[in-house]
This record gives C-alpha cells, sequence and structure tokens, in this order.
C-alpha cells in the first residue's frame, strides 16, 4: 500500500490527465471491458472469481491487458502495459498505483471503468480483497471501491441543480462525481486521508473540478457552513465499537448513533428547501417500533431546523445473518486463515450477547430523506419491495407534493383539477363471473410502484381525475351518481384525496 503521509501531499495532475487519455484510447471503458470479458467471465467477476476473466483475456489487446492488471489483479509484463499506458508506467508506481518488478507489473490500486446511464468514469479504490477465495483482510485504512450502498445511495439522491453540495464520509469519492454534473461547488470530507487522496485522484481523472476535499470527522470540516443538498453512506455497521476498527465501516461510536448523531445533526446544514440523504443501518428492539425510535431522532418541526422527512425501511435482518456477514467482512471467518475456529465463535458470541443486552431483535436498512423548511411531517414506512431505480426522482417529487398539498386549504383542494399518473393502473380481484369485484387496486407502474386499496367511490375519484373536472365538480357527480350526500363525501373523501397526492397517484 502506498504511503499515505506521501499522498496527501503529492501533486497528481502531471499523470491523471495522461492517464484519462490513455484508458480511453484502450477503450478501456465498461462497455470495452464487458465485451472483452464476455457475459460469463463478466457475471464471475461479480463474485470475485478470476479464472474465466484471465482465460477471455490472453489476447494481449491494451483492454485485455488494463483488465487483467487492475480488475483481474495478475501480473502482467512490462512490455505489455507499456504498450497499453504508454509513458505512465513510471509516473503510476511512483504515485502509489502500480509496482514493477524486472519483468513484471502489478496494481496496489484497483482503477476501473464505471458507468450509469448518465456517467462514465473511472474510479480508483483499494485492491478488492478475496478474489478466488484468498483471504480478504484489508488495513485499517482500507478504501472501499464501487459498492452495492454506494450503488443505493447514487440512485436515492436527489439530482436538482443546486448550488453547494456536501458528500459526509466520502470515500473513494463516488458520490462526490455523480454530485459535480448538478452542483456548482462539490465539499468531500473523511477522517480517512488516504480515502482524501483517492477522491482527488478521482476527480483529476474525470476532469471533474468542482470538488473540494476535506479532512475530518463528522461536521467537523463544515461547521458554520450550509448546503442545498447533503449525502452520506456513514460507516454505520452495528457492533459493540471493540476490535480492529475499519474506517470505511466502524464509526467507533457503539451501536447505530453514528446514524443517530448524523440524522440529529443534519438539518442544521441545510439551506432552506435543502436536501439531506443517508443510507443506514438501525437497531430494531423488541420493546419500540422502530418508526417510533426513529421517528424521535427527527426535528419536531417547531424549532430552526424544521424539516419534512421520508423515511423507508427496505430490508431487516436476523442478527446472526448480521454478525456473520461483517465478521467475514473483515476477514475473521475460520476459512480466512487468518483466525482459528475457536476465536471466530468467541466474536460471533459476544457479538450476539452485546445486541442482547441493547435488547435488539434485528438490523434495519433503508432510506433517510430530509427537505429543510418543511412543517414537520414526518412519514416513517416499510417498503421492502422492488422499485425502479434510480428511484431520486420519487424523492424530489414526493417532498414537491407535500409543499403543493400544504399551500391548498380544503376549499382550494376542492377547485384542483388533478390528474391521474399516467402510470397508474386499476386491478380488480374476485370471483370469475361475480357482478362485482371483492378488492380494487390502483397500482402504479414506475418509481416506487406503490399499490393502494380502494373503494369503488376511490377508484372512480382516480379514474375521473383527467384535468378537466376539479375535486369538487367530481365528488359532486359522484354523490348524485350514488344518491349520496354531497357534503358527507366531501368530508370522507376530501382527506383521502390528499393521500392520493402525497402518494403519487395524482399529480396537481
Amino acid at each position: 500500500m502506498a504511503d499515505t503521509a506521501g499522498q496527501s501531499g503529492r501533486t497528481t495532475a502531471q499523470w491523471t490527465g495522461r492517464l484519462r487519455t490513455a484508458l480511453q484510447a484502450a477503450g478501456f471503458t465498461y462497455d470495452g471491458v464487458a465485451e472483452a470479458l464476455g457475459p460469463v467471465a463478466h457475471a464471475a467477476l461479480s463474485r470475485n472469481e478470476t479464472v474465466p476473466g484471465l482465460r477471455a483475456t490472453r489476447g494481449g489487446s491494451p483492454v485485455e491487458t488494463l483488465t487483467r492488471l487492475w480488475l483481474l489483479q495478475a501480473p502482467v509484463a512490462v512490455a505489455a502495459v507499456e504498450a497499453a499506458l504508454p509513458g505512465l508506467l513510471d509516473p503510476l508506481c511512483a504515485a502509489g498505483l502500480l509496482e514493477r518488478s524486472v519483468a513484471e507489473v502489478r496494481a496496489r490500486v484497483d482503477v476501473r471503468p464505471y458507468a450509469t446511464e448518465d456517467l462514465d468514469l473511472w474510479i480508483a479504490s483499494d485492491l478488492t480483497p478475496g478474489l478466488d477465495g484468498r483471504p480478504s483482510h484489508v488495513s485499517g485504512d482500507h478504501v472501499l471501491g464501487i459498492s452495492s450502498a454506494a450503488t443505493s445511495l447514487a440512485q436515492l439522491t436527489v439530482r436538482e441543480p443546486v448550488g453547494r453540495a456536501l458528500d459526509l464520509g466520502t470515500g473513494c469519492g463516488v458520490q462526490a462525481l455523480h454530485l459535480a454534473p448538478h452542483a456548482a461547488h462539490v465539499v468531500a470530507t473523511d477522517v480517512n486521508e488516504r480515502a482524501l487522496w483517492l477522491t482527488r485522484v478521482n476527480a483529476e481523472l474525470n476532469a471533474v473540478g468542482s470538488v473540494e476535499t476535506r479532512s475530518g470527522s463528522f461536521f467537523e470540516p463544515v461547521a458554520g457552513e450550509l448546503f442545498d443538498l447533503v449525502v452520506t453512506n456513514p460507516p454505520f455497521v452495528i457492533s459493540p465499537a471493540t476490535g480492529e476498527r475499519l474506517v470505511y465501516r466502524d464509526s467507533g461510536l457503539p451501536g447505530d448513533q453514528v446514524v443517530e448523531h448524523i440524522v440529529r445533526g443534519l438539518p442544521g446544514l441545510l439551506t432552506e428547501g435543502g436536501t439531506g440523504q443517508v443510507l443506514a443501518n438501525w437497531m430494531i428492539l423488541g420493546d419500540r417500533p422502530w418508526d417510533e425510535r426513529l421517528a424521535s431522532w427527527l426535528p419536531d418541526g417547531t424549532g430552526a431546523d424544521a424539516c419534512d422527512a421520508w423515511v423507508l425501511q427496505r430490508e431487516v435482518v436476523d442478527l446472526p445473518s448480521y454478525v456473520e456477514l461483517w465478521l467475514k467482512d473483515a476477514g475473521l471467518h475460520p476459512s480466512t486463515g487468518r483466525t482459528d475456529a475457536a476465536a471466530y465463535v468467541e466474536r460471533y458470541d459476544t457479538w450476539l450477547s452485546w445486541f442482547a443486552d441493547q435488547g435488539a431483535v434485528g438490523v434495519g436498512f433503508g432510506w433517510i430523506n430530509l427537505r429543510a423548511g418543511g412543517a414537520g411531517e414526518h412519514h416513517l414506512e416499510e417498503w421492502p419491495y422492488d422499485v425502479e431505480q434510480p428511484i431520486g426522482p420519487e424523492v424530489t417529487d414526493r417532498f414537491a407534493r407535500l409543499a403543493a398539498l400544504r399551500s391548498l386549504d380544503d376549499a382550494a383542494l376542492l377547485a384542483a383539477r388533478p390528474v391521474t399518473r399516467v402510470d397508474v393502473r386499476q386491478e380488480t380481484y374476485g370471483a370469475p363471473g361475480a357482478e362485482d369485484p371483492e378488492e380494487i387496486v390502483v397500482r402504479q407502474q414506475r418509481l416506487l410502484r406503490r399499490a393502494r386499496q380502494v373503494d369503488t367511490v376511490e377508484a372512480a375519484l382516480v379514474g375521473a381525475c383527467d384535468g378537466e373536472l376539479s375535486v369538487g365538480q367530481v365528488l359532486g357527480a359522484l354523490a348524485q351518481l350514488l344518491e349520496r350526500d354531497e357534503s358527507e363525501l366531501r368530508s370522507a373523501y376530501l382527506p383521502v384525496v390528499r393521500e392520493l397526492v402525497t402518494d403519487g397517484h395524482l399529480t396537481l
């Protein structure tokens, strides 16, 4: 591993631009690598198996050479690297990305293509541990590459144009690079100096000039500043905070205090109308509902830090599965050869005993979204179902719908002319040949794909909202059709209209 202190002061601009040109010339892009590997070897690499990839990349082309060097972590002949990266071998060795012997070159840092619908990037991080079943021990300052958690946060993030954005706990900087296209200035913070060096490398490698790195813990590097958008994938592993600390996953605080600390402090970083988004774990306690506990971390809606909140619990993991996952992640399973079975069992049992002392019965994973300047409307729900990604547009729209509804009293809502969202479909269920359905459901086909069971009035209301008639006119017509009192119908169904708008079935 390259020396961290040396990295912090090292000028990277001398070689990052040349490296970018060489990677482009080699076709070392996401599509180029996928084509070189083929679907079978590409899938195997996603499982940390390199043999199919090594067999598929023996042709000696520049993209094959770089794929073997960085993604497959194989030794590559000096001549092949010099052909793929002309004039760059010595600078990259000096920078700590590569190391060479007389005849071979090996990677010391991972560099890989990364692509989304809107971005084509290269991301440098520490080498992926555990390839081909090798021991997966990593150092305390290990900088993780693009993980499923990082991808989830990128898909969750709202992409409205903003002035200032903050990537809190940046790691390799992938969130900062996602923020740069729609933020005039991005601040990326981390307590890990090696992470900040790699973030600077990635910003320069991708010709992104709007990212500023700062060192420090939690909110310290940005004390007294405000941001239009804050995103964070904090080190949220829930543990007793004992033993070796891996900075990318362990905060040093016991339990889920790191998430509570961030959620409580985040509103104070946001401009009026600013958004904060957190990807997190939290403990589920046996004596208190998870949503009630998390709601206690949110501002009460009466102070300067008041904000709207939308929290979704996406998954619940049982405690043994959680402990096993993170012990293996730290390379502390007997199969790694770093520890014996007795030590593994002791760690496992100690962790479960600590959970028992906390009263925990499971661990929740999910999304916490805050919008500053709202009325303190907090909605916490479980949503373990498949969603359309990226889901960020739904976060933007939901907060906008809440703000729009707050501006409408009942009279204004009755005069509004909502439109049923184009992807909403009605489903009916019941016995074949029955005169009336037993159940009616309106279901969104996109984004959250939310479904709602409705009665015949709601179904007719949703079906009639085409922008031509007001809510009052629709309810009046339904009252006549069903021979119901119109004022009674308005009183009963105006709150339903608000719910249908809030959840996105109707748009104003």
